[in-house]
């Protein structure tokens, strides 16, 4: 099974919660947290991944290509 990778934010500690999940399975399984300070482009990244997600006219196709930025850019950090 491939992982799909997946990104949060977190406001208040200013950080992105790394975390992972097989398909086809429900369980989230926590990778780390990378603060602003140590990658804030991946930080941006993922914040605007966020954006994407509560528009109101949500797009899929730009949702998936911004996943795409923010999977690369974390896969560059490590």
């Amino acid at each position: 099974m491939n992982k799909d990778l997946l990104f949060a934010i977190d406001a208040n500690s200013k950080e992105v919660i790394v975390s992972d999940s097989s398909n086809g399975n429900n369980k989230i399984k926590f990778i780390e947290r990378i603060k602003q300070s140590d990658n804030d482009m991946f930080f941006n990244a993922v914040l605007t991944l966020t954006s994407i997600t509560r528009s109101s006219n949500f797009d899929a196709t730009l949702f998936k290509s911004m996943d795409k930025v923010c999977q690369m850019i974390y896969n560059k950090h490590k």
